[in-house]
């Protein structure tokens, strides 16, 4: 994919990776219509990046079907739809029942509204292409934040399934799934994550270029920490020594945290 001249549409663009995005992206000569629930952050990286503000919740499908229709309607097409939108919900099983609603309404069915909005243009076309921000956390698992995990890996699983369904129809699937970033999302996590995460964690532009990169290609998977593919490996090769593993470090994080 060239940049150059390409009209992108980035939900959750008014912060962290989505605003890197747009920021790397204008940089590379795409027009940019930024989304974002708080319309204040949406205007001022639209105004950073010479691009387009386009306010809303990316959660509502009615709402999605506009956003889509103002990138065609006012820009002549749609290129790239990055459903980036995301919330960090932490907990147990036990977390309430509305933080799981709303996990699974932004972290998932919001990438479904926006595939629903963007394919029909883009299969009558034959081209388009669909970014999904998951995290490493739809590929492993995130300690301390059963709702995040669960929905993440929808994530994946959607943009997998998108992926094996539409790429003969010159449709290109990716998911982005960074591991710790530097981003108010990482607190989200809570503390078990944010120990787990922060020490390794990276810049959101560093992610940003790394997706960039990507584009140039059709990779399904885009994975800034490339440590994260020896991990998923691990997982798919042996899940009771990988689980295993991992409670060994829910241990040690509640020992930290705790004390």
């Amino acid at each position: 994919m060239d940049l150059d001249g390409a009209v992108v549409v980035i939900t959750g663009g008014g912060s962290g990776i989505g605003a890197a995005m747009a920021r790397r992206f204008a940089s590379g000569g795409a027009t940019v219509v930024v989304n974002d629930v708080d319309p204040v952050a949406a205007h001022h990286v639209a105004h950073e990046v010479g691009g387009r503000a386009f306010s809303g919740d990316a959660a509502d499908p009615d709402f999605v079907e506009r956003l889509v229709s103002f990138a065609w309607g006012s820009l002549g097409r749609l290129d790239l739809f990055c459903a980036n939108a995301g919330v960090a919900t932490g907990g147990t099983e036990a977390a309430p029942a509305a933080d799981w609603d709303l996990a699974w309404r932004v972290n998932v069915l919001a990438h479904v509204h926006a595939a629903r909005a963007a394919l029909p243009r883009w299969l009558e076309r034959g081209s388009g292409r669909f970014l999904v921000t998951a995290s490493a956390a739809g590929l492993l698992t995130m300690l301390g934040a059963a709702p995040y995990s669960v929905t993440k890996h929808a994530a994946v699983g959607f943009a997998e399934w998108l992926r094996a369904t539409y790429a003969h129809r010159g449709i290109v699937v990716q998911a982005l799934c960074p591991q710790g970033v530097r981003t108010p999302m990482l607190s989200g996590t809570g503390p078990v994550g944010t120990l787990l995460l922060g020490r390794d964690a990276i810049g959101a532009d560093e992610v940003a270029e790394r997706v960039a990169e990507a584009l140039a290609g059709d990779r399904f998977l885009i994975l800034p920490h490339p440590e994260v593919a020896e991990f998923y490996a691990r997982r798919a090769a042996d899940p009771d020594g990988w689980l295993g593993a991992m409670n060994r470090l829910q241990r040690k994080a509640e020992t930290r945290v705790t004390t």
